[in-house]
């Protein structure tokens, strides 16, 4: 059997620019330790560095922007570190939101984000509501996430709206994700020089450009992501197929 010819799937959108970009942003510990500081120092230089990547995605006209924030995995850390990384969302969102609606952001969480106790989970509700109908940039927080848990809970999702067997394809179980509704990811960027997805979007990166960097978050900037955003553009996306 001879292999599909790309002839109907573009390479890129014509512009260059991914539509969505996700990020796994890691670092932020080494970078504190190679400073001698706490590691809570990383976590809010890793806050300005979200600040500034939501300004290149806006500049640079990606459309989508998801941000793994906090992993279900990360519920093991010390709990002085959870507590930290807990606060600093709060933090962010109450002194962020203002800007972020100014600026035509819409936010969306994904996550169980209960779990971070009935205040944040409430602000996080209204923070949705509040900037739900902008359309600048919809920003993505993947809290509390794991990817495995996610497709678990989308098939149990499937199973009690009584969706037959013979229904099931890969369209109609994505309606079941939280991500339903949004675009897959076309870029993963992983910073911190790891190599790995770490349970992240695992149904939804099927066929995403993958960008490995060995800069530390907390020195994420628009140069950074400029950069990865040039190296998606020379990539040829063959989605399995083979190019003409």
């Amino acid at each position: 059997m001879s292999e599909p010819v790309l002839s109907h799937v573009p390479r890129r959108d014509a512009s260059g620019v991914p539509r969505h970009v996700a990020i796994i942003m890691d670092g932020n510990g080494r970078w504190a330790k190679a400073r001698g500081l706490p590691r809570v120092a990383g976590h809010r230089e890793g806050a300005k560095a979200v600040r500034r990547t939501i300004q290149a995605a806006i500049d640079h006209g990606v459309q989508y922007l998801t941000l793994f924030a906090f992993s279900s995995e990360n519920w093991q850390r010390p709990a002085d570190e959870v507590a930290d990384l807990t606060f600093l969302m709060k933090h962010y969102l109450r002194n962020e939101l203002a800007e972020l609606h100014e600026k035509g952001v819409k936010l969306l969480v994904i996550g169980e984000r209960e779990r971070f106790g009935d205040t944040l989970s409430k602000e996080l509700d209204a923070a949705e509501r509040k900037t739900a109908n902008n359309a600048k940039l919809t920003l993505v927080m993947a809290i509390s996430y794991g990817g495995r848990a996610e497709i678990v809970a989308a098939a149990r999702r499937a199973m009690l709206a009584g969706m037959a067997p013979e229904e099931l394809t890969e369209q109609s179980f994505s309606g079941f994700l939280s991500t339903s509704g949004l675009p897959d990811p076309d870029l993963l960027i992983r910073t911190s020089g790891e190599q790995r997805v770490s349970n992240f979007l695992l149904w939804q990166i099927a066929y995403a450009e993958i960008l490995f960097t060995s800069g530390l978050w907390p020195d994420f900037g628009g140069a950074e992501f400029a950069a990865a955003l040039e190296n998606y553009a020379s990539r040829e996306r063959r989605f399995g197929a083979r190019p003409v």
